[in-house]
């Protein structure tokens, strides 16, 4: 099978879902109104709420929201075939992934840039708002340790990769400051600055990588690991607009240019899919993920079909900054579109790999000894690029030896291997580290909502003492559990994790539906809900007694309780917000609220 055709198949498909799916939601369900101010502007104040570009503002909701899901996601569930990942993302995203983020993006917007458990507790009830605080809180830390291990295993030992990434913070601060400050206004001049330096820290982490200087960049896991956490409780603490907002634009240049080549190298070289359209695992045993199809190529393909993080996006910094509700349609819809379209990029380039090679990379080396195949072109890679790749699981190596092998295919760019490879793991750490960035931001306004109704004062996100607080506990929280796990621990807890939540956030966004519009448009949310619920359930009660319980460790038990935790407040949350529909299709229709 060659790859150019599927990639046709869901460019047409994105293309009639955003002009007719997501136009029919912004007439009839959730009816826009582009003259209805905003709370960047009714709550702004220079901080958290500013009136932002809606061009900066895709560029740092599309870097926020895409993050490993749809890189790593697709290119572990390679294991089960091409097909399988390849229905998941095209289906998922326009019926669910799509819909969710723009549905809360919009409930957001109109509670004033609230959180999804603030939205919860005034749509449903306190209880209902109760348990999703603490799911959300309990999810968000899960979901950024899980983020954050494929940035160290993808960084570890690799001066060029730290320097490139490390050197975005000093030029994000100073895109930040030109636009604000310096040259207000004049988007186009810092963008161009911008994206030529980060440019230029790429191509200089070669020389660098190879001077006396390298070993100033080279750390082991635990360093990262520890360096990650600091970063990201600095990102969750300066202005918006200072360091997050001007890196996660920056960063989606680099995320969707690279895309773009990546999808022009595939109708240069048009690439056969090297791996087949379901293979044996389909029906579980498989090595990466051992489970069956169903459910776990929809939770390990997350962000590129469905995310339940994105909800926390989409009602945690977006809604703050977006200055017109006509941008909610191309922001909320079409990053997700955007971001289906990336994770087939991801499957493609881990697909066009031989079997024998995708395996030897992405399981140990004594497994792969039991599966019974041989590596072929692997070899030659790891000579080409100067580094080990045998056994290096968690997908990210996988993926940028996927995209070097595509890119290096092109006539005359072969020799250039080594630098498509670590240009490839730049960008897949530049495209994840945006993600814990704003993740980590969410996740302090949420601790800072929490720790509100015991000590008033944290509920104020300008109050300095209670922002350093929460960022210290919750950088301490994700931290400390990427030190404590790893691939086979974390990833399938996120998984759950993540998809649990956006099943929580489908049925919020039902409840918003159905008080304001036709009960029946309440679907929209409401079936991929049920498939969300039903799966990520499912999934959660293998994982226990297919891969926690069997370890007989203590990590093994502590992810038995916490998977039981996460699935007690989806009940709840389900239980809770079934009443909540009932009592609606039971009372009569009455002027839709407001908000």
């Amino acid at each position: 099978m060659n790859a150019l055709p599927l990639l046709i198949i869901a460019l047409l498909v994105y293309a009639l879902a955003y002009r007719f799916y997501a136009g029919f939601i912004i007439a009839k369900v959730l009816a826009f109104d582009k003259d209805r101010p905003t709370p960047a502007y009714t709550k702004e104040n220079g901080y958290d709420y500013k009136p932002t570009n809606r061009w900066v503002l895709f560029g740092h909701h599309f870097a926020a929201i895409a993050g490993a899901g749809p890189l790593v996601g697709p290119v572990l569930a390679a294991q089960f075939g091409y097909m399988p990942g390849f229905l998941w993302i095209l289906i998922g995203s326009v019926l669910a992934g799509a819909v969710h983020d723009m549905v809360i993006l919009f409930a957001s917007v109109r509670y004033d840039g609230m959180s999804l458990t603030e939205i919860a507790k005034r749509e449903v009830g306190r209880v209902t708002g109760g348990a999703t605080g603490a799911a959300v809180l309990f999810i968000i830390i899960t979901a950024l340790a899980g983020l954050a291990m494929v940035v160290v295993n993808a960084l570890a030992e690799s001066a060029w990769g730290t320097f490139s990434i490390a050197i975005t913070i000093p030029i994000a601060v100073f895109v930040g400051l030109y636009m604000n400050n310096l040259r207000p206004g004049k988007i186009t001049e810092a963008s161009v600055i911008g994206v030529t330096l980060v440019v230029l820290g790429i191509v200089l982490g070669e020389p660098l990588s190879r001077s006396s200087w390298a070993h100033y960049f080279l750390f082991s896991k635990t360093s990262l690991s520890i360096i990650l956490a600091v970063y990201g409780a600095l990102a969750s603490i300066l202005p918006v607009w200072l360091l997050l907002a001007p890196r996660d634009y920056l960063s989606s240049y680099m995320k969707i240019g690279t895309i773009a080549l990546l999808f022009l190298g595939i109708i240069w070289v048009r690439p056969d899919m090297a791996a087949p359209a379901f293979t044996s695992f389909v029906n579980g045993g498989g090595p990466i993920i051992p489970g069956h199809v169903w459910p776990y190529v929809c939770i390990t393909i997350a962000c590129g079909a469905i995310s339940g993080f994105h909800s926390l996006i989409s009602s945690g910094t977006t809604p703050k900054m977006i200055a017109s509700e006509k941008d909610i349609r191309m922001i909320g819809y079409g990053a997700m579109l955007t971001e289906g379209f990336v994770s087939l990029m991801a499957l493609i380039a881990a697909c066009v790999l031989l079997p024998g090679d995708y395996f030897a990379i992405n399981v140990p080396p004594e497994v792969f000894q039991k599966l019974g195949m041989t590596v072929s072109n692997l070899p030659d890679m790891a000579a080409a690029v100067g580094e080990h790749l045998e056994g290096r699981a968690g997908g990210a190596v996988s993926l940028a030896v996927g995209m070097a092998q595509i890119f290096s295919s092109i006539p005359g760019l072969r020799h250039l291997l080594s630098y498509w490879y670590h240009f490839a793991i730049m960008f897949e750490a530049l495209f994840i580290l945006t993600t814990i960035d704003a993740g980590t931001r969410v996740a302090r306004y949420l601790t800072q909502e929490v720790l509100g109704t015991v000590y008033k004062p944290f509920g104020d996100t300008g109050w300095w003492p209670g922002v350093f607080i929460t960022s210290a506990l919750v950088c301490a929280a994700w931290g400390g559990m990427l030190l404590a796990g790893n691939v086979t621990t974390i990833w399938p807890m996120f998984g759950v994790a993540n998809q649990l939540l956006s099943a929580i956030a489908l049925a919020i966004g039902t409840t918003f539906i159905m008080k304001r519009s036709k009960p029946v448009y309440g679907l929209i949310t409401f079936v991929p809900f049920v498939f969300m619920l039903t799966t990520t359930a499912a999934a959660g009660v293998m994982n226990i007694f297919g891969n926690y319980l069997p370890r007989g460790d203590m990590q093994g038990y502590v992810n038995v309780a916490l998977t039981v935790i996460m699935l007690v407040l989806a009940c709840v949350i389900t239980a809770t917000s079934a009443a909540s529909w009932i009592k609606i299709l039971r009372e009569p229709r009455r002027q839709s609220p407001a908000v």
